[in-house]
């Protein structure tokens, strides 16, 4: 059988969620709303599949920089490559960081 390489190969840890937080998320998460410069975490909901960044970026924090449509760009800088990307990401991914 030769090998997947689908967008979601290699997340059967990252992508799963615990026994009691399973189905679909509350619409709250769905409602939420980020002003432009505030500090988010992107947490990927696995039960959502619209507006899911890529599994690599699970736990990393940006910089809310705009909307565009439902989305929300996020600016976060990779530490390998040393400089910025931006992220289309919907709410449902994204938590509001907590100081």
């Amino acid at each position: 059988m030769t090998r997947s390489h689908g967008a979601r190969k290699n997340t059967r840890n990252k992508l799963r969620r615990r026994k009691r937080e399973r189905g679909l998320s509350t619409i709250s998460r769905a409602i939420q709303s980020f002003a432009s410069g505030e500090r988010v975490h992107i947490c990927i909901d696995p039960s959502i599949h619209k507006g899911m960044p890529h599994h690599r970026f699970h736990g990393m924090t940006g910089t809310v920089k705009g909307e565009r449509g439902r989305a929300y760009i996020v600016e976060i800088s990779d530490g390998k490559k040393h400089r910025k990307k931006e992220l289309f990401v919907r709410a449902e991914h994204l938590r509001q960081q907590v100081l």
